[in-house]
């Protein structure tokens, strides 16, 4: 088929019968997180997860919910009557293969219905069950009649459809049907097939009723042949939370049905509930989605380019489609080395600082050299770094203008340059560290011997092994004390850069002290930790 078939469907083509996506359009979901996604690898839930999960679906709308495969285990079993049991609207179906005893084991479990797989693939059909496409079409038949008579909603599923000849597909839409099926799911099983052999296939099945589809993403086409399957004539798409499922896994949910609401006004779930869904299934899955995952991923509505920010502070529509609050999700700017004033202006005034130009340029600076190190500045890195930066905004009489230090298998080194009074000092010291070897160093620089290092903690503001950390200096100099904390992602200048902070606070509180004046400026109170 020509690759014009979307155009023509769209454009309302005589030529092609399908209908148009437009707000008239009804579409629902099967959700088969609980079975299809729970095929991961390394993913297994338990029947309480299963029935918080099936819950959080139902509040957000969904019209059918895959509990499980009853056929599998005891305690899948349990697990799928959890979910009969909640009572919820959404139909409670369990997956059952091409045998009666899977649809009495559903039977036992309580549910509403069943998904009836069959092969549908000349592969599946000869080489994985062994039988006959004549076969397949008896056993259908024969199950489906038996699944309605014992009252069960029921979809037969051709297994590995989109490989399947399509006369075929047509033979086994029409004998479910005829057998009492409520309806016939085209399944794309291994992420095969381009949009337009999905929506050839669809069209085909869609003549003969209500039609599902199924697909999986390892072409990258799950949402366009969900797409191409909506246009030929589907009206319930199955998929998964997150995309979970097997190998590259099946369609999002979340990323249809936002698609669906923003470009074709199709309201299908309550969208601010897609959210908390998507944590809720990664964090009893274990599987997180990527950063830049479409809708859910933590990146989808965060900002760091300078541009982007300066544009979305100015109309929050400039860079995003949508609004995050749409699906329960809030903004956020990203502060590295694409960072701008306006971003890291906006996020200083969001954590209670109002810097001046001076302090803003310090910030943006240091938030830039953090970057170019290959970190992302957090909201608590930005609060460290903003408290240190904002408070050296003053005159000092002790400054810090460089610091090396090395370690490894020799005698741990290090060396400053202070400028003390606008004199440099130079000078070199060893210790059992780094950081030791240059607070060593420090005094050796500032040839104080007064100058004593009461206490010393460290804290890491963020994990990572990039974390900015915090260190905290208790000083002493004769009777006073004075108590300083710095940020950096490197720990040895974080540790010198507050004890220099600190021996400036005590030179400039002893010069205030001796002829009454300001000289090192007014330490700020919230900032300080004077006894």
């Amino acid at each position: 088929m020509s690759s014009t078939w979307l155009v023509n469907a769209l454009s309302g083509s005589p030529d092609n019968y399908a209908p148009t996506l437009d707000d008239t359009t009804e579409v629902s979901f099967l959700d088969t997180t609980l079975r299809d996604g729970e095929q991961m690898p390394g993913v297994s839930l338990a029947p309480d997860e299963k029935a918080d999960i099936a819950d959080a679906l139902d509040a957000a709308g969904v019209d059918v919910i895959e509990a499980g495969s009853a056929p599998t285990s005891d305690g899948e079993r349990e697990g799928i009557a959890r979910v009969a049991d909640l009572g919820l609207d959404a139909t409670v179906t369990s997956f059952a293969r091409g045998v009666r005893a899977d649809v009495d084991r559903a039977l036992d479990c309580g549910v509403d219905g069943v998904n009836l797989v069959v092969p549908a693939s000349d592969r599946h059909i000869e080489t994985k069950v062994g039988t006959t496409r004549e076969g397949v079409l008896d056993t259908t038949a024969d199950l489906v009649a038996y699944a309605r008579e014992h009252g069960l909603w029921v979809e037969v599923l051709g297994e590995d459809g989109s490989r399947g000849d399509l006369d075929f597909l047509d033979d086994l839409a029409r004998t479910a049907f005829d057998a009492g099926a409520d309806r016939v799911c085209y399944c794309d099983t291994v992420g095969a097939a381009s949009p337009e052999r999905t929506y050839e296939a669809v069209s085909r099945l869609a003549e003969h009723g209500p039609t599902s589809t199924h697909t999986h993403d390892d072409l990258g086409f799950a949402v366009a042949n969900v797409h191409a399957s909506l246009v030929a004539g589907a009206d319930l798409v199955h998929a998964t939370v997150n995309g979970v499922g097997e190998r590259a896994g099946n369609v999002a949910l979340e990323e249809v049905a936002v698609a669906l609401s923003e470009c074709y006004g199709i309201e299908t779930l309550t969208l601010e509930h897609l959210s908390g869904l998507a944590r809720q299934v990664a964090d009893a899955t274990g599987v997180y989605p990527a950063p830049n995952k479409a809708v859910v991923g933590d990146n989808a509505f965060a900002h760091e380019s300078g541009i982007h920010t300066d544009g979305t502070l100015k109309d929050e529509t400039m860079y995003e489609p949508y609004p995050p609050e749409l699906v329960g999700r809030e903004r956020r700017l990203v502060l590295g080395k694409h960072a701008g004033r306006a971003g890291v202006e906006a996020a200083l005034r969001d954590l209670g600082f109002d810097p001046d130009d001076d302090e803003l340029g310090a910030v943006v600076a240091r938030v830039k050299e953090l970057g170019d190190r290959g970190k992302r500045v957090t909201d608590a890195d930005l609060r460290a770094v903003a408290a240190d930066e904002l408070d050296r905004g003053r005159d000092r009489r002790v400054e810090l203008r460089a610091l090396t230090a090395t370690s490894g298998d020799g005698i741990p080194t290090a060396s400053v340059r202070l400028a003390v009074d606008g004199e440099e000092h130079t000078a070199a010291g060893t210790g059992s560290g780094p950081v030791d070897a240059a607070m060593n160093a420090v005094r050796e620089a500032l040839a104080d011997d007064d100058a004593r290092l009461d206490s010393y903690h460290v804290d890491a503001v963020t994990g990572g092994t990039d974390a900015v950390v915090t260190v905290e200096v208790t000083m002493r100099r004769g009777d006073r004390r004075v108590t300083v904390s710095a940020a950096d992602a490197d720990i040895t200048r974080a540790s010198v850069q507050a004890a220099v902070d600190a021996l400036d606070r005590l030179l400039a509180d002893e010069a205030r002290d001796d002829d009454g004046t300001p000289e090192g400026g007014a330490v700020r109170p919230a900032d300080s930790g004077d006894d």
